[in-house]
């Protein structure tokens, strides 16, 4: 509760008393018992009700959040100089009052969404771009009164500045600054250089009528339903080629890979016949010096061969044939047992 409102309350209590002191008077002057103290009583209770009603219609309260405005009917301008700071003030009950302006921050959203809005419905700005693309832009405006200028406010707008100053404003400015870029670059590269276009040119817009830009909020985009549909089919087309490229360049690392493969396998063939031819010269170089030291051998010893031969035949070889007409190729020696011939069975 108010202290003006406690005051006007006690005002009206104290009236009523006195109506009833009054009331109660009368009836004892008829009753014939004069109440000349219960008449004076409720005087003063009259003159005392008509004091605070005077004095609670008098008191004004302005809160932190708020400043006023004195309108007054004594002054020539209309209104008082002084901008009334929070607080209990005073006014002239009957020749003034009071028009309370906020001063805290104040948001105006413009939106698609039916509800999200000042205004229910659709309430995005339709606007269209350099290239001639119809899009929808669903933003926000944060303000506030300038403290110092609610004098300037109240003469020019009254509480008219949302609805005639902020909200038009907002958006026309929206719809010039999309108007110099194309669609791509509103969605894309030049985004953040429209926002903050828009953002200067409503900040000085607002602060030459007592309203401060505190931010603007661009908070969405919407294409109309044929660009939208056309976007989505270059979209698909770019996944397509992208598809396709991949394909492409798979298939060249495929290839690459095999050619590398088939490298490596020649490579290998390459260093496994070398190996091989080195390997094969080693062996004839070691027979070759075998050969050569065997034939040296020879030289110095005749009868190695001989003996060699010999060793090589088993134990129990008794007899050596060979075709006619053929000699030795090596002396053996002599037999010394005789050699009988078999008896002829009768």
């Amino acid at each position: 509760m108010g202290i003006t409102t406690l005051i006007q309350g006690i005002a009206v209590l104290a009236i009523m008393a006195a109506i009833g002191l009054f009331v109660l008077a009368i009836m004892r002057a008829g009753q014939g018992r004069p109440a000349k103290q219960t008449g004076l009583i409720a005087l003063v209770l009259i003159v005392a009700g008509a004091a605070f009603f005077a004095l609670g219609t008098g008191l004004v309260t302005i809160d932190p959040q708020e400043r006023g405005i004195v309108v007054s009917y004594l002054s020539p301008k209309g209104y008082r100089d002084q901008i009334l700071q929070p607080g209990l003030r005073w006014i002239l009950p009957g020749f003034e009052h009071v028009v309370v302006y906020p001063i805290s921050k104040q948001t105006y959203t413009m939106s698609i969404a039916p509800s999200e809005g000042q205004i229910t419905g659709d309430d995005s700005v339709a606007a269209r771009t350099a290239d001639g693309q119809e899009i929808y832009v669903d933003a926000s405006v944060i303000y506030e009164i300038n403290r110092d200028e609610v004098i300037t406010v109240h003469i020019a707008w009254q509480d008219r500045y949302i609805d005639e100053l902020v909200r038009p404003q907002s958006r026309g400015i929206i719809r010039n600054a999309v108007a110099q870029f194309k669609v791509e670059e509103v969605i894309t590269s030049k985004r953040a250089e429209m926002i903050q276009q828009i953002y200067d040119t409503l900040k000085i817009k607002l602060e030459e009528n007592g309203i401060t830009l505190v931010d603007f909020v661009l908070r969405n985009i919407t294409f109309s339903t044929e660009y939208a549909a056309s976007v989505e089919q270059k979209q698909i087309a770019e996944q397509l080629a992208l598809q396709a490229a991949y394909v492409v360049q798979q298939k060249q690392q495929e290839a690459q890979q095999a050619i590398e493969t088939a490298k490596g396998q020649a490579e290998s063939v390459k260093i496994n016949a070398q190996g091989a031819a080195d390997a094969r010269l080693i062996q004839a170089e070691a027979e070759a010096q075998a050969l050569q030291m065997i034939n040296e051998a020879l030289k110095d010893n005749p009868d190695l061969l001989t003996y060699l031969y010999i060793t090589k035949l088993a134990p129990n070889v008794q007899v050596i044939y060979l075709p006619s007409g053929q000699s030795y190729i090596i002396p053996l020696p002599e037999v010394t047992t005789p050699y009988a011939a078999p008896t002829p069975t009768p």
